[in-house]
């Protein structure tokens, strides 16, 4: 006991008391359910049993249309939200660290607070917002310019319009912040020495700001391909389910969704979650070596 009380006082003890708690949440909710959904990947799983089939579930998802699909509208959102949501909260960090924005705190706070809202309660004002009827307020806002209304969530365009505005709406702020932090970051000598040289803005935000903000950059860059291609409730609330019209909202995260849990067939549903995987892994490497995060080349001494 004595030796044990002497341990755990030790100071070789306290940096594993400290990491235990990560390594177990670790363990416990992430490496066992990914080794256990690889697993389930090559089984049939119903609720009598399960069934080792081998390949099957990735042989059908090849020939799978809605899978296809689903595939190609996350990459898709997740392309479209990154031509969005990297310059224009970039550029909104830019103008809250300008001299020309008064009341910065209350304009933080304000393009802040969606992110505070819950998604589903998101989903649903946005539902509202786009229906079809003659209530929904884009709607109200044709006719009020004298045309007439549409079914907003029954065409991919005005549809994903919709799912973009919603994104934009909960997220800038909060990459808006990354940006913001990052920008902290920069010594403003290098400014005041870019001033003395006769730099103009559009200079010192091209040639200073963008290159010592490639951090930050790649870290949003990263959380964004993620998100991007994880996205589902925010679809899934918007058409108030996985049944829109052509499968025009339908992502890879939802079909996971409706196979596993709507048609419980689970092993199925895992060989999807499982590609997602691979996916979002090469996406994101492949991004980490463009940017030169990651390089194969060894540093010289």
């Amino acid at each position: 006991m004595k030796k044990a009380k002497k341990f755990l006082y030790s100071q070789k003890a306290a940096p594993i008391v400290f990491c235990l708690p990560f390594m177990l949440s670790l363990l416990i909710f992430w490496l066992y359910p990914l080794v256990t959904g690889i697993v389930m990947s090559f089984q049939d799983v119903t609720f009598s049993g399960w069934e080792f089939i081998g390949l099957k579930n990735y042989r059908k998802l090849l020939i799978d249309k809605t899978f296809r699909t689903a595939v190609l509208n996350s990459v898709e959102y997740m392309l479209l939200t990154l031509v969005l949501m990297i310059p224009i909260p970039l550029l909104l960090a830019v103008l809250m660290e300008s001299r020309l924005t008064k009341a910065k705190g209350v304009w933080k706070v304000i393009l802040y607070i969606p992110a505070l809202t819950s998604v589903v309660i998101s989903g649903m004002l946005f539902r509202l917002m786009f229906s079809e009827g003659s209530g929904g307020q884009m709607n109200q806002i044709l006719q009020f310019f004298g045309h007439s209304s549409i079914a907003w969530l029954k065409e991919k365009v005005t549809a994903w319009t919709a799912l973009l505005l919603l994104c934009m709406w909960r997220w800038t702020g909060v990459n808006m912040l990354y940006f913001l932090s990052g920008l902290k970051s920069i010594d403003n000598s290098i400014y005041e020495s870019a001033d003395i040289d006769g730099a103009n803005g559009r200079q010192k935000l091209w040639y200073l700001t963008l290159p010592m903000l490639k951090p930050t950059t790649i870290y949003v860059l990263t959380i964004s391909v993620y998100a991007g291609l994880s996205m589902f409730l925010e679809s899934f609330m918007l058409w108030n389910g996985n049944s829109s019209t052509k499968n025009i909202g339908l992502t890879i995260v939802g079909y996971l969704y409706k196979r596993g849990i709507e048609n419980n067939d689970m092993g199925y549903a895992c060989a999807v979650g499982v590609v997602l995987l691979v996916i979002a892994l090469i996406i994101n490497f492949a991004q980490l070596f463009a940017t030169g995060t990651l390089s194969f080349k060894r540093k010289e001494d």
